[in-house]
């Protein structure tokens, strides 16, 4: 059934779902299908209904951090100036990230390779929206490219959970440093 041809309810309830299990993968990697409906509001019927697997919700759940991160881009430009708007979105690439790792660690290999393959795509020309403008603006470096940046974004992943809190941000915000056009001198 398609998302439109749903009650408004039933839509509610998937989100809500959702929802939880995002917040449930924020605080641990460990998710339960019954944490999650209760987290949610719902019962296990609906939980199955909606998500017949543990895979399928966690699926959902990276396919929409990747959406919401794609879309992001282009409103962060239409409010910011392009540095900005860079900062706020790789803000926003630390939570995804954050989530992705929860995702990723809870389910099967070949599951998780299938959703990071169809996100790439999407996410390097978010990216390269942004890196585009920054450059146009005179903002940002002319040799950088979206895939250089996709490339020092993904070391993030290899911090323990125990270091993200104090460590991601200071990391990005080096990478966005190193973006940065290098002001000319003026002796």
């Amino acid at each position: 059934m398609s998302a439109s041809a749903r009650r408004p309810d039933a839509v509610q309830n998937r989100t809500r779902i959702v929802e939880a299990a995002r917040a449930a993968l924020a605080e641990s990697r460990h998710v339960h299908l019954n944490e999650i409906a209760k987290r949610a509001g719902v019962g296990q019927g609906t939980l199955y209904r909606n998500f017949p697997s543990r895979e399928a919700l966690l699926a959902e759940v990276y396919r929409r951090d990747v959406e919401e991160l794609v879309a992001a881009a282009s409103a962060l430009l239409a409010e910011h100036e392009p540095v900005e708007a860079l900062r706020h979105w790789l803000d926003r690439v630390i939570d995804y990230a954050e989530i992705k790792r929860g995702v990723l660690a809870a389910l099967e290999p070949v599951a998780w390779q299938d959703l990071v393959a169809h996100s790439h795509n999407p996410i390097e020309g978010a990216l390269a929206q942004l890196v585009d403008a920054g450059k146009a603006a005179g903002s940002l470096r002319t040799d950088v490219d979206a895939h250089g940046v996709l490339l020092l974004i993904a070391y993030l992943g290899r911090l323990d959970r125990d270091e993200w809190e104090s460590t991601a941000r200071p990391l990005m915000n080096v990478i966005l440093d190193g973006l940065r056009q290098p002001e000319e001198s003026s002796v």
